[in-house]
């Protein structure tokens, strides 16, 4: 039910006080998503008990109870696909501004300190486990494809089987979790055992109110844009790949030699093929 359709049951008995407080909600309701009991009050020019009131008369226990509900509310609505097709304009210049915005809040969000905080439990875990939701799955394969070339004992886990493959993880491993609201079960409720049993959990995800970022310090927030319905894969793509850059430094020479043994397993088995195009080639 939507707070429209909570004020409509009750509109024959609100207030006129009420109702003014109704109009400014139905009008913006991120006021009361984001704003304080004093805040609505002020610009419903009226007092703190008569919002309390509404929000009992809503059938709420309180203000905090109304506002966590319309939180949720509105969250649900600013990332769900079905919204937001409806929603946008779908032109490509608004997209390709949030992306190229949503870049710059990436680097900004990925100084040199966090991003040698988040690579150090990376670099020293005996395994690297890899959850993640489906929208952020991009950064998960990226990171595991490349932290799998420079250190041993990778692993993207597979929402079919995280059970059989967490069963052996320790104390010693750490997981990199990927995801963004809306949050995917499975990630949420693993990275939350494998904390409980020691496992070190590095977070990427989009702020200090995830359900990620209360199960550990080491966490970063990224700004995700919508990319027409869904949400752009770039910033956990990006996210990925500097870590794999700062692990790589952390390790040093040990990564090197993963590397040139690397490369000349991909040279005996003939991985690549020998291509070099000719500048005069004739048809």
């Amino acid at each position: 039910m939507s707070i429209q359709d909570l004020i409509a049951e009750i509109s024959d008995r609100l207030t006129p006080t009420e109702r003014r407080v109704a109009a400014l909600v139905l009008e913006d309701p991120t006021l009361l998503a984001f704003g304080t009991v004093s805040d609505l009050a002020n610009r419903a020019q009226t007092s703190r008990p008569s919002i309390v009131r509404f929000a009992t008369k809503l059938g709420f226990d309180g203000y905090t109870d109304l506002q966590s509900w319309i939180r949720e509310e509105l969250s649900h609505q600013l990332s769900s696909p079905s919204h937001r097709i409806r929603q946008q304009d779908g032109a490509v210049a608004t997209i390709r501004a949030a992306i190229e915005n949503s870049i710059h809040e990436t680097f900004a969000a990925l100084d040199e300190r966090r991003l040698n905080a988040l690579a150090t439990p990376i670099a020293k875990a005996r395994n690297v486990w890899i959850l993640s939701g489906e929208t952020s799955m991009a950064g998960a394969v990226a990171l595991h494809s490349g932290l799998s070339m420079i250190r041993p004992d990778v692993h993207l886990v597979q929402e079919h089987s995280t059970g059989r493959q967490l069963s052996s993880a320790t104390k010693a491993d750490t997981a990199v979790v990927f995801d963004f609201a809306r949050y995917r079960r499975n990630s949420i409720t693993s990275a939350r055992a494998l904390a409980k049993i020691g496992v070190k959990i590095v977070a990427i995800t989009d702020g200090p109110l995830s359900p990620l970022a209360s199960l550990t310090k080491t966490w970063c927030e990224l700004k995700i844009p919508a990319v027409g319905p869904f949400d752009s894969s770039i910033p956990a793509v990006m996210t990925a790949e500097l870590l794999v850059a700062q692990v790589v430094k952390q390790l040093g020479t040990e990564a090197h030699k993963r590397i040139d043994r690397l490369e000349e397993l991909w040279q005996t088995t003939g991985t690549f093929l020998h291509y070099s195009p000719r500048v005069n080639r004739t048809l």
